[in-house]
Order: structure tokens, then C-alpha cells, then sequence
């Protein structure tokens, strides 16, 4: 199949380190089948079999990610610090062997060909995180971030304090819990620049 000239266009416009990590990962899905489509779905590139989503490949901005689409395809060693199943890839050196995903991929098409369906019920619910007592004392002096941290989803509540937990000096912190509260007043998602307008 034709490759899809959005796909390309989201490469080129992705980070230095981002580029080789997504051309090798479109490379291997290709040289999986000639069934291979691609398209763009939630402004990331999806690989897609038989018209079913196969994988997805997407690059932020400190780390590019990748993973199936189906439940049933994972690896034991799968990382959960991003989004797929290999966690935060910054080089090609952190992608499995090629013949790993190689097989990886044809798991995948096999599920789709035998008609097998991924997961379509809710995923468990994560534990939450520990509010860091900063931040907390942060929002409890600002009443309108306190409102409207309280009316957050919990996903909205655990990518902050994935970032502000995640800061590996107290400056750093100090300096995310003020641009954290002054997001939140603002009703903003932590990854709010990221969002559909």
C-alpha cells in the first residue's frame, strides 16, 4: 500500500533525535506486509491491517513512543512510563532487535486475521499519586487552582504530579508547582499546548 504523505509530513516536522526512531519503526511495519496502511488518528500515525488498527508511533518532546493497538500483544519486560508498550525511546537503541518487533507485528496481524478483538472495556484505574506536599500548600493558597484542581478527572491530577514528582532538584520543583498552579487556575491540563483547539 501507498505510504501516506501525513505520515511523512509528521516525521519531518518531529525533533532531531525523533526522526530516525520513527522512519526505522515505519520501515519494520512495512517490511512486515504489503497489507501495510498507514494514516493519521489523534494527530499521531497509526499503522493499520485489513482496514483494523495494527500500532501507533507518536514523538513529544523529549521522547518518541510506540505500541499495538491490540491488548493481547505485549511484551513482559513493557514499560509503562509512556505511552505503548517500549516505554520512552530516545534512541534506536532503546527499540527491541528488529526481529523482536518483527514478531511483535505478525502476533498482531495474526489477532486481526483470526478476527480477535482488542480489549474495548474501561482499563482499571491507576492507583493515584501522592500530591507533593509542595504543590499542595501551593493550591490551598490560591483558591481558584484549589477548585479546579478538585473538579480535575484523575488523569488530569496524575500527569501534574508526575511533574512535579518527577523534578530532580528543589529548584526545578519549586519553579513547576508555579507554573503548575498558574495552569491550573487557568483551568489548563497539564499538557494543555498539546490539545486539540
Amino acid at each position: 500500500m501507498p505510504r501516506d504523505p501525513h505520515v511523512d509530513a509528521y516525521i519531518g516536522k518531529q525533533a532531531d533525535f525523533a526522526q530516525p526512531i520513527l522512519h526505522h519503526i515505519r520501515a519494520l511495519m512495512h517490511a512486515a506486509s504489503p497489507d501495510m496502511g498507514e494514516a493519521i488518528k489523534w494527530s499521531m500515525p497509526f499503522f493499520t491491517y485489513k482496514g483494523q488498527n495494527l500500532a501507533n508511533m507518536a514523538a513529544f518532546k523529549g521522547h518518541a513512543a510506540f505500541g499495538f493497538w491490540h491488548d493481547k500483544v505485549a511484551r513482559d519486560d513493557a514499560s509503562g512510563d509512556a505511552m505503548g508498550q517500549f516505554g520512552k525511546l530516545t534512541t534506536l537503541t532503546d527499540l527491541p532487535r528488529d526481529d523482536q518487533i518483527a514478531a511483535l507485528i505478525h502476533k498482531a496481524m495474526a489477532l486481526i486475521d483470526a478476527g480477535d478483538k482488542p480489549r474495548t472495556g474501561p482499563k482499571a484505574p491507576r492507583p493515584p499519586l501522592p500530591v507533593h506536599p509542595a504543590l499542595q500548600a501551593a493550591l490551598d493558597a490560591n483558591p481558584a487552582a484549589s477548585a479546579v484542581w478538585a473538579a480535575f478527572p484523575p488523569g488530569k491530577v496524575r500527569d501534574y504530579c508526575e511533574w512535579i514528582n518527577e523534578a530532580k532538584t528543589d529548584a526545578t520543583r519549586d519553579k513547576r508547582i508555579a507554573q503548575a498552579v498558574e495552569w491550573i487556575a487557568d483551568g489548563k491540563a497539564r499538557n494543555w499546548k498539546y490539545d486539540k483547539r
